[in-house]
């Protein structure tokens, strides 16, 4: 009997071993991807135009003053804190923008700063490439991501002529954003001391086989300089019945308005 629990405590201790090294590895942040080339041409500007609902122009004149920047793409880096199965862990992630038409997101969750997970996902000329998974219900959630992160672009919001503003109130204004034929909507709420997009709300599906569609929340967690502007640099998402966020997303670095016709339909990083 003696022997049997000298035994147990040895397994016991092997088995709290490896559970430590096992969270010790989803301690480390990954090396950050390399550096994407940076195009070598200075963004066109344009007036910021009149009509905009009171908390839109004053984030935009705070940010940019009396001129925005024109963007036609932009290719975002960073690490991210993920969670799945219950299991949060780390990763890195190169995001790519064909501005206001589709992306590719390309993320990596890793351990020891390694990956074990690859993703790269497509949404371009209105489709949704997610692995096996498509249909009218994937093209309607990856189109509400499109423009979700067009928060690292938020000029695109008012160069665009396909997209408006509409007044709620002094903190609040409703973003209409094009999809197929018809439009989609996003509460965006402005943070009443700084003036900045705190929290974006929209109706989305969750998968191919939602029956309905559930509350999305996209928040800024912080804004910081970049390329010489205020731009959100932490940002969380989250479904409304989870409670806490699926994903919470750290920008290290933007490049924008380079040619990324080629690789915005590439694979890996």
């Amino acid at each position: 009997m003696k022997r049997l629990r000298s035994i147990l405590v040895v397994l016991l201790c092997l088995v709290a071993g490896l559970l430590f090294v096992g969270w010790l590895g989803f301690q480390i942040r990954p090396a950050r991807f390399p550096e994407f080339p940076r195009s070598e041409a200075e963004l066109a500007t344009i007036p910021l135009p009149g009509g905009l609902p009171a908390p839109v122009e004053r984030f935009y004149r705070q940010v940019y003053g009396e001129r925005v920047p024109v963007i036609h793409s932009a290719v975002v880096t960073g690490w991210a804190s993920m969670r799945r199965g219950g299991i949060r862990f780390p990763g890195r992630f190169r995001i790519t923008h064909l501005a206001g038409q589709g992306y590719r997101h390309y993320i990596e969750a890793t351990w020891f700063g390694l990956p074990f997970i690859k993703v790269n996902e497509h949404y371009l000329d209105g489709q949704a490439e997610f692995g096996p998974a498509a249909g009218p219900k994937l093209n309607q959630a990856a189109n509400l991501g499109l423009w979700a992160e067009s928060i690292w672009l938020p000029t695109i919001w008012i160069t665009d002529a396909r997209v408006r503003w509409e007044v709620v109130d002094e903190q609040t204004a409703m973003l209409v954003v094009p999809f197929g034929d018809g439009v989609e909507r996003y509460v965006v709420r402005f943070d009443p001391e700084s003036g900045l997009p705190s929290l974006m709300e929209s109706m989305r599906y969750k998968d191919v086989d939602s029956p309905g569609k559930t509350l999305w929340l996209n928040q800024s967690l912080a804004w910081a300089p970049l390329n010489g502007s205020l731009t959100g640099v932490a940002g969380a998402a989250m479904w409304f019945d989870e409670g806490t966020p699926w994903a919470v997303f750290h920008v290290e670095d933007i490049v924008f308005n380079a040619d990324v016709t080629e690789y915005v339909r590439a694979d890996g990083p």
